[in-house]
């Protein structure tokens, strides 16, 4: 049994990478632990969206408790990462798939309001064209990547993609077996072969079309969003 005082000091007082250690302990405690994450999300309100956050909401969210139900009713009714469109895209449901862990959900949502950025050409299509990602709003771009990366426990985003290429040396041959993508010289495929939990590589998730080459990413990477301010 976890010591529900020590837990809770953590949680107030540790690391991000403890407070998320912490946040799984009490989750497993029932109604005494679910009250600790509630205080704790309610005492972070007016703070930045962070993976901890994500994860006590996840978890709040998930437990589906009358009391649970009201306070995020009340207090997060649309989760804790602003959705902010510069095209008037509604990101809510996508919120919602990240916070109950369905990940291959909002992978496929996530394509689905790339294409909504892009148009309607792209929404005919199915999928986006390199120069249509380089106009995306990058308002837009940072709601996306904040979903993932604050509902992933900072292991998916765009940005996480974006900084593991970076270490590598640019190199997509290097990224794409590091992120799960491809093994030797085959491609993951999908959706099977790919990891829709936690367990996954970091910067596994959301998915990129890479069979079409690497424009569409290079895009994404080179977006002006990287250098702003939002």
């Amino acid at each position: 049994m976890f010591d529900l005082v020590q837990l809770e000091s953590q949680l107030f007082q540790e690391s991000e990478k403890n407070q998320l250690q912490s946040i799984a302990k009490l989750a497993t405690l029932d109604s005494s632990g679910l009250e600790v994450l509630g205080k704790f999300l309610l005492s972070q309100k007016d703070k930045a969206p962070n993976p901890a956050l994500g994860k006590a909401y996840q978890f709040l969210y998930q437990a589906q408790t009358p009391e649970t139900i009201s306070l995020l009713a009340e207090h997060f009714p649309f989760g804790i990462v602003p959705l902010v469109s510069k095209r008037g895209i509604d990101y809510l449901e996508l919120q919602r798939a990240l916070a109950d862990g369905d990940y291959q959900q909002a992978d496929t949502l996530t394509r689905v309001k790339m294409c909504q950025l892009a148009g309607e050409g792209a929404i005919k299509r199915k999928w986006v064209y390199f120069t249509e990602v380089s106009q995306f709003p990058s308002e837009d771009l940072n709601t996306l990547n904040s979903l993932w990366f604050n509902y992933g426990e900072g292991k998916f985003g765009f940005s996480v993609q974006r900084n593991l290429w970076i270490s590598v040396g640019r190199d997509y041959n290097k990224l794409w077996p590091r992120i799960g993508w491809k093994n030797g010289n085959n491609w993951t495929k999908y959706p099977a072969e790919f990891t829709w939990d936690l367990s996954a590589p970091v910067g596994h998730l959301p998915l990129l079309n890479q069979l079409r080459g690497v424009r569409v990413t290079d895009a994404l990477f080179a977006h002006p969003f990287w250098s702003e301010k939002i």
